[in-house]
């Protein structure tokens, strides 16, 4: 098995540390199939699935979970394939013109695919701007153009996005004492989570960001007028977002420089670097880590996240050569697109097959609580076997 991983990585040319890294982004993603926290629900007790729950659920407004490290990793990791993507372009001839206008659609299919994906279950189309795939589109052109510039410029082009996004939102009007929130869709289990002070300007649905979407989203045809999104999310979380991408850039140039060792000090220092600092704006109240709204200072944390586990799957996988181990998350991340695509459109029918062939009796069998994680095992077992077929016939889905 590992001689295939190895053969795979001579034939592509491909970074399998980064390969595996995707794998297991993926996989935390279609293991929402598992309902840890209804499960958790049924044993109030248990401190196992109390930490399981909240591992697989968004923090509710400030901090980070294991869940929410996989909108900054997939955005990262975007961000390391593009040198690589560059490079390769590069020896087969392409022209800046032609990896322009290719990277140009590939960006429009992104957040056209994103908006298809929402729409599924909708009368008309639901033009939305905030998931994963829109985010990424919408900064991907901009990533092109800065990968080809000076490292400096790079670096420079980061700090310059996240402090004019920063001051933007810090001379946005924050809401006063008696905003109502409830009238901006702020649920009461969040409204004890509101920032009080300068960090009230980062609060939900009562920001910069809200005010643009009043606007922007409005000007698409909807079923009714746009109010607020349920959970705070927003269309200009894209620019933050870029940077992100920006430090996957990065890593995936020092990875380049370096090949074929591994730059492990300098993913170290920089995920050191960028954690502390996200946590120095955080704490001395000058911007709060948020996810939802990709802060700044989130962009700064998570990003220092994303270097860590890039360094952990690169000394596992690349400094101690354990390939054959990460060879069921390869399969997984080689396959990324397809992933995503088999996680939502695919559970309702597995389940359903499931549900109708085996019975309750089966699924039951480690008892009724435990049913939905029983049934989410088996349904992402199927999930990775359609993709180890798609690895074993070469079957890659690309944009």
């Amino acid at each position: 098995m590992s001689e295939t991983v190895v053969s795979v990585e001579q034939k592509l040319q491909r970074n399998i540390a980064v390969d595996a890294y995707r794998g297991l982004v993926m996989l935390l993603m279609m293991g929402e199939v598992l309902q840890f926290a209804r499960v958790s629900a049924s044993f109030p007790g248990n401190w196992i699935w109390r930490i399981l729950a909240y591992n697989q659920s968004h923090v509710e407004w400030v901090g980070m979970s294991l869940h929410d490290t996989i909108q900054p990793s997939f955005t990262f990791l975007v961000g390391v394939a593009l040198p690589y993507s560059l490079r390769s372009r590069q020896k087969k001839g392409a022209t800046f013109q032609s990896m322009l206008g290719h990277t140009i659609w590939r960006s429009f299919l992104l957040v056209a695919l994103g908006i298809f994906l929402r729409s599924s279950n909708g009368p008309i189309t639901y033009f939305t701007f905030e998931d994963t795939l829109t985010q990424i589109g919408l900064g991907y052109t901009f990533a092109f153009l800065l990968t080809s510039v000076r490292p400096r410029w790079q670096w420079t082009a980061f700090g310059g996005i996240l402090f004019a996004y920063w001051l933007a939102w810090a001379l946005y009007p924050a809401p006063g004492p008696n905003f109502n929130y409830a009238a901006v869709g702020v649920p009461d289990n969040l409204r004890q989570h509101l920032l009080t002070g300068f960090a009230s300007h980062w609060n939900m649905n009562s920001n910069l960001g809200q005010a643009f979407d009043l606007w922007f989203l409005n000007l698409f045809p909807r079923t009714s007028r746009f109010l607020f999104n349920d959970g705070g999310y927003l269309t200009l979380s894209f620019i933050p977002t870029l940077g992100t991408m920006l430090l996957g850039v990065i890593a995936g140039r020092w990875s380049l420089t370096a090949a074929p060792n591994v730059p492990m000090r300098k993913f170290l220092l920089a995920g050191a670097a960028l954690v502390a600092a996200g946590l120095f704006f955080h704490f001395t109240g000058i911007c709060p880590i948020v996810k939802r709204i990709w802060t700044p200072s989130w962009t700064l944390f998570s990003g220092g996240v994303c270097f860590f586990f890039l360094a952990a799957f690169s000394w596992v996988i690349e400094i101690k050569k354990h390939r054959s181990i990460a060879f069921p998350l390869v399969v997984v991340g080689m396959n990324s697109i397809a992933a995503y695509l088999i996680a939502h459109w695919c559970e309702d029918f597995v389940e359903r097959s499931f549900r109708i062939n085996l019975g309750a009796s089966a699924l039951n069998i480690f008892g009724q609580a435990v049913e939905p994680t029983v049934l989410g095992a088996l349904t992402l077992g199927v999930f990775w076997l359609i993709l180890y077929w798609m690895y074993r016939n070469k079957i890659f889905i690309r944009i």
